[in-house]
């Protein structure tokens, strides 16, 4: 049997590539607006400049939501899982949304029997 972490020591595990899932939910409606990822450098910054900044897996650098954008993610609350290897952000979504293709959620498809649909 696995022991239960109850720290209140805050340890964040980074994965073998430096990086952390962090999934961004609406703080009001509790949408889930998207999934990205953080390496230690993207939370210490999101920590200290109260937005949400990433680290972008394709041009392998840190992404502070919405420097080119607009659409800005301000953190309302940020909690770690029980493992310490994923956060959900609560956030105030500023601007139109939080998806580069410019909707308010990266999730806009079902997939329904194989196949996708808009939302």
């Amino acid at each position: 049997m696995e022991s239960t972490d109850e720290t209140l020591e805050f340890r964040p595990k980074f994965g073998s590539d430096g990086l952390m899932p962090v999934i961004a939910q609406d703080a009001v409606t509790g949408e889930v607006l998207m999934l990205a990822y953080m390496n230690g450098e993207a939370l210490k910054e999101t920590l200290a400049c109260g937005e949400m900044v990433y680290y972008s897996r394709s041009r392998r650098c840190l992404w502070h939501k919405g420097e080119t954008s607009g659409c800005v993610q301000k953190v309302v609350s940020l909690s770690v899982d029980c493992d310490q290897d994923t956060l959900l952000a609560k956030v105030r979504q500023i601007g139109e949304g939080a998806c580069h293709t410019g909707r308010r959620s990266c999730f806009y498809r079902a997939v329904e029997g194989g196949r996708l649909r808009f939302l």
